[in-house]
């Protein structure tokens, strides 16, 4: 059996990277006589300069640039954007268009849900050190998760042009819309994709999870209609309720010492929030469709989420809800008669907003006369997820101070994966010192 530490013992950890994350960063841990006196999740990676890029660019070239921020969620890029500018230009995307526009964000809420869920969060609860060790066990997970990301993958591919970076959107909808014959191709693949995702699901609910609770202050998006992906106000679990418009009146960014990646925070009081599956679930639990609420239910989740660590179920009952949404609309797909509304480029600022899979994606332009950009704001998910992270850290650091020091170092490790930060978009993880006194 490990022996406890001391709390007199002087104890340092150092993890030069961690692992299953995109992005590079530190945790700096300082615990004198059993009590935390500092703690520091620090983000190093330098800026990447996205906004500076785009001043004096037009604004039909938002969606591209701002794309290559991410890999794996450039979607969420794309279409803030594109509603930024839509609503500068006082225009709105209805229809059809606005049902592909929702499948391409379902394809990639797929695969990227699945990549984290199954092979980079999974091994936390499994023990084993990545994906290909689950492989090892049971490989027919990680042959039914790459099957289930592809499907993800291959709905860019035919709304987007291209999996990888779509090139088909643009400001007001389509480039080109897909034939009714690909999109039909996609209803069989899904059908059997919604009862593979659903095994995974359950597989992933019967998993031994930390015990560790926290009273968030969950904001997401909220539509009238639907579970929000792609449109909607920005509400809260504490009676917030606003125009996405709205958003810089009720939300700062904070540039501390530590990191790279600004702290976002809400104005009142300046607290930590949290956005991402946990907030969208708990805010609206009721618009997921029935078969979403019982996968939920049987995978032992309850209408309210406070666990952090069940955030890798939550994300495969999301990807259930994605995956029948993609039938939908694919079974009701008709080609529209134009690929996109006819854009006239005026002086204006608009805003947008859609639910990355890791949480709100906000953005903000002003355009001159032509339509060049003047300014340009963006505030990703992961950005403002630091604050809880670090505040999620402490709360789990103080509950597990008797672990060993590889022991504790895991458990940090699994706490900021919780979140599956999109680092490099945020900037920018883990080298962990702990120091004991």
């Amino acid at each position: 059996m490990t022996k406890a530490p001391s709390v007199s013992t002087t104890r340092k950890i150092k993890v030069d990277a961690l692992s299953r994350v995109e992005g590079e960063g530190a945790l700096d841990l300082h615990i004198q006589n059993g009590v935390i006196k500092d703690l520091k999740f620090r983000i190093f990676e330098p800026p990447r300069f996205f906004e500076a890029l785009l001043r004096g660019r037009d604004h039909s070239e938002a969606p591209d640039i701002t794309s290559r921020i991410c890999g794996i969620c450039p979607i969420a890029y794309q279409l803030g954007a594109s509603q930024a500018m839509e609503d500068a230009l006082g225009i709105s995307v209805t229809g059809p268009l606005r049902d592909l526009r929702r499948l391409i964000y379902c394809g990639e809420w797929i695969e990227s849900h699945v990549l984290h869920a199954a092979m980079l969060h999974a091994p936390d609860f499994l023990g084993l050190d990545d994906a290909l060790q689950i492989a090892k066990v049971n490989p027919e997970l990680v042959k039914t998760a790459l099957r289930l990301k592809k499907l993800g993958n291959d709905i860019l591919d035919v709304v987007g042009g291209r999996a990888v970076h779509p090139v088909n959107l643009k400001v007001g909808g389509f480039y080109k819309v897909p034939t009714k014959a690909r999109v039909r191709e996609l209803i069989e693949p899904l059908k059997w994709a919604i009862d593979a995702s659903r095994g995974v699901t359950l597989a992933f609910g019967g998993f031994d999870f930390p015990d560790f609770d926290y009273d968030y202050t969950c904001v997401s998006l909220r539509h009238a209609d639907e579970y929000a992906i792609h449109e909607g106000r920005i509400v809260s679990n504490r009676g917030l309720d606003i125009a996405v418009k709205e958003f810089p009146d009720h939300f700062l960014e904070e540039h501390v010492a530590h990191s790279n990646a600004l702290h976002g925070m809400l104005r009142e009081g300046e607290a930590a929030y949290l956005t991402g599956p946990i907030a969208r679930y708990n805010n609206n639990y009721d618009q997921l469709s029935q078969l979403a609420k019982s996968t939920a239910k049987e995978a032992g989740l309850g209408r309210v989420v406070t666990n952090p660590f069940k955030s890798i179920v939550v994300r495969m009952v999301e990807t259930v809800y994605a995956l029948e949404e993609s039938l939908r609309i694919a079974s009701a797909y008709e080609e529209p008669d134009g690929s996109c509304v006819t854009v006239a480029p005026h002086a204006g600022t608009g805003h947008g907003c859609t639910e990355a899979p890791r949480g709100i994606c906000y953005h903000r332009y002003q355009l001159d006369d032509a339509g060049l950009i003047l300014r340009a704001t963006i505030v990703p998910p992961t950005a403002q997820n630091q604050k809880q992270i670090e505040a999620d850290l402490r709360g789990v650091v103080e509950r597990n101070l008797k672990l060993d020091d590889e022991k504790l170092k895991w458990r940090c490790e699994q706490t900021i994966r919780n979140y599956d930060p999109c680092i490099s978009c945020a900037t920018h993880f883990l080298k962990l010192s702990v120091k004991r006194d």
